[in-house]
């Protein structure tokens, strides 16, 4: 991984007093190739806000990213990564409430388009126009400071802790999940995976009053975490098996070869699923017979629509979730490269990585 810092081009937007002048960025020009850049600070266009990033998560897909593994269709070079984030409004462009400015908030990766069929049954994350997320078509939070529009702003209360919050994005996929799965009081509820998103799966379901809530997870300390925000039960894929047809509702969070097939079957006869993992290539299926026979109910989650955002924000507002509790290693944006290493690196220890600029 190489990197260095360059210096932007004159110009750019209007001061704000005693604001920052320039900001910097992280730039990954093509895969495996990025810069350190320094530019005037951005300015905010009709509809939009300037953020000045509080925190930014790293997170596998920034990886993908950065190698070049990420889908062509999803990513746009050159990039700057970063679409777990928080903030505080610094300033709003043409046509948006100025009141926002000294607001602390997060906001929706996905640019939906508002207007197509999907966005207007509220399944903005099935949006039909052209894909554009924040941080992979459009400059994301690695950086001092973040452009987005308004209208995906989701605020916080004035005492939120930032870098809990930079973890709101994860936590709306997760609940994007447990909404297709619906809970009920009283199910036995397993979660395969105990990363980022299994472990926020764990405290989001555990508000649910499940009878059992198992994790799944070959890491013993990432078990035992599990265990201490939630769940009644840890136990290895290995000794999995022995509870296979049993759970009410799984929820998959791994995106391993495997998780898909092996959370079908630890489903009941009559049970759901739901598959929030980003798999590869040469995952292995899920078997028709097995699914029809067990009718099972299978969903696939990519993403948040805005009603799982404002789910994740209120439960946090609500104390449900403390994301602060995964995060283990923090990282100016000088150190880029160390934060990425760490990620997918397979030490049991590292959890959630942050980027402070």
């Amino acid at each position: 991984m190489n990197g260095r810092e360059t210096k932007g081009p004159p110009g750019g937007a209007p001061q704000d007093a005693g604001a920052r002048a320039t900001s910097r960025a992280i730039v990954v020009d093509a895969p495996g190739t990025h810069r350190l850049i320094t530019v005037p600070r951005p300015q905010a266009g009709p509809g939009e806000v300037l953020v000045e990033v509080a925190a930014a998560g790293v997170c596998m897909s920034d990886r993908e990213v950065y190698e070049g593994r990420r889908a062509p269709d999803y990513v746009r070079y050159p990039v700057t990564p970063g679409h777990e984030w928080s903030g505080t409004v610094v300033a709003a462009g043409a046509g948006v409430d100025p009141a926002l400015v000294g607001r602390k908030a997060v906001a929706e990766g996905f640019r939906f388009c508002g207007t197509c069929e999907r966005c207007r049954n509220a399944e903005t994350s099935l949006c039909a126009a052209a894909y554009a997320e924040t941080g992979f078509t459009h400059p994301g939070a690695f950086a001092d400071h973040v452009v987005v529009p308004a209208r995906l702003l989701h605020l916080l209360p004035d005492d939120a802790d930032l870098r809990g919050a930079a973890l709101l994005e994860p936590a709306a996929v997760i609940a994007a999940a447990i909404r297709a799965g619906a809970p009920e009081a009283g199910e036995r509820i397993a979660v395969v995976g105990a990363g980022t998103l299994g472990l926020l799966a764990v405290q989001l379901l555990a508000a649910s009053s499940p009878a059992e809530l198992t994790v799944i997870d070959p890491r013993l300390e990432r078990a035992e975490l599990a265990c201490r925000m939630g769940a009644t039960e840890a136990r290895t894929p290995v000794h999995s098996g022995e509870a296979h047809g049993y759970y009410d509702l799984v929820v998959e969070t791994a995106g391993a070869r495997t998780t898909a097939a092996d959370a079908c079957l630890l489903a009941r006869r009559g049970g759901r699923v739901v598959l929030t993992g980003m798999f590869a290539e040469g995952a292995l299926g899920i078997d028709p017979v097995h699914l029809s026979v067990s009718q099972l109910t299978v969903r696939s989650v990519f993403g948040a629509p805005s009603a799982a955002w404002s789910f994740a924000v209120r439960a946090y507002g609500a104390g449900l979730i403390d994301p602060t509790e995964l995060i283990t290693h923090e990282f100016p944006l000088e150190r880029y490269t160390d934060a990425l290493a760490l990620v997918g690196g397979g030490d049991p220890k590292t959890g959630k990585v942050l980027l402070r600029p």
